[in-house]
């Protein structure tokens, strides 16, 4: 499907589902909400998949990898060519991700969506849109054409997984400098100064993070991105990563398949996905918030509250990955345990 076919074939999600889980929780043999956000998730993902025992047993991370033109202004601590070692050590299953993944059970989707070379690797889907951003300091980042087309790779990512089986997808992300491009999203789209949502990313120091505020602040002085239009604002001051998680969060929605945001960059990607298409934003799940100044900020914006609140910065999918094994754990409470009368207890009562 095309963007606009995706958008108009978002649904809400099934309210009888969602009842019946709440109903299914109040009935089993543990006290009433004692599983606390994880029920939240779980009640959420029977309305996604329109069952009362909704289940993850196939689950996958998708990897947007993608070059930062912004990376010249000197916003980061190693070179944009560390992007391309990263995916190809994806392909051969050595990224953090992939490690976590496989003691998880997930598989791992990584997708060159624009990193600035060719990259080797039989596993790297390869959808590149263009050789990395243009440099948003000294215009847009890409053509708004672009930012559609890359929108749409992540559409076909969430179509294909979807009709191989999978039951969760987590969106994960490589690109040196997009925690500079997620921070100026941020910054337009909720209003916040730039120097309040900017962090360190992987380690700047105190000069170079002053390089990232004025770097941020001239791109969008620059562009112009507008607020009310979140592809202008994507392919003025974003990223095809960003872009590819977009899509991600639309085409899963469409599909009836739940999305795990991950760290600061996927849930500035969530916010755009959502103010594109709010009917998208219930088929996002939130694994954590990370550490960096615009995480709690996306997250509220987005009204949603993390599993895991854990110090982590790491991107990839990471976080998302370490939400899924919490929900494994819910889950198989959930679903394995008896109710109050089959376990000889007596049933709890909601107190006022």
């Amino acid at each position: 499907m095309n963007l606009q076919e995706t958008l108009s074939s978002i649904r809400p999600l099934c309210a009888e589902s969602m009842e019946a889980a709440r109903r299914r929780f109040s009935n089993i043999a543990i006290p009433l909400g004692s599983l606390g956000l994880l029920e939240d998730a779980i009640i959420q993902l029977a309305g996604v998949r329109k069952t009362a025992t909704p289940e993850i047993g196939k689950r996958a991370v998708v990897v947007f990898c993608a070059d930062n033109g912004v990376v010249a202004q000197g916003v980061t601590q190693c070179g944009q060519e560390v992007t391309a070692t990263v995916t190809e050590n994806m392909n051969a299953g050595k990224s953090t991700v992939c490690l976590m993944a496989k003691h998880l059970g997930m598989d791992v989707f990584p997708v060159d969506i624009g990193v600035a070379r060719d990259l080797v690797g039989e596993r790297i889907l390869r959808r590149k849109i263009m050789y990395g951003t243009n440099d948003m300091t000294q215009g847009p980042a890409m053509t708004r054409e672009d930012a559609v087309r890359a929108i749409e790779v992540g559409i076909e990512m969430a179509e294909a997984r979807a009709k191989e089986g999978y039951e969760l997808l987590c969106v994960g992300e490589m690109g040196i400098g997009n925690t500079t491009t997620s921070a100026a999203v941020t910054a337009v789209l909720t209003g916040a100064p730039v120097e309040t949502v900017t962090g360190r990313g992987a380690g700047l120091s105190t000069e170079g993070l002053g390089r990232k505020i004025t770097a941020i602040q001239k791109a969008i002085e620059w562009n112009q991105p507008d607020p009310s239009d979140p592809i202008d604002v994507l392919a003025k001051v974003g990223g095809l990563d960003i872009a590819g998680m977009v899509g991600l969060y639309l085409g899963g929605a469409a599909c009836g398949v739940p999305v795990m945001i991950d760290g600061v960059i996927a849930a500035a990607a969530a916010l755009l996905a959502a103010r594109l298409c709010p009917a998208a934003r219930p088929y996002m799940l939130a694994s954590h918030r990370s550490e960096e100044p615009a995480g709690k900020l996306l997250l509220e914006a987005l009204d949603a509250k993390p599993f895991i609140v854990a110090g982590m910065r790491l991107g990839e999918g990471t976080g998302g990955a370490a939400a899924v094994a919490l929900l494994d754990l819910a889950l198989a409470a959930y679903l394995g345990m008896p109710c109050f009368e089959d376990a000889g207890i007596e049933a709890y009562q909601p107190l006022t």
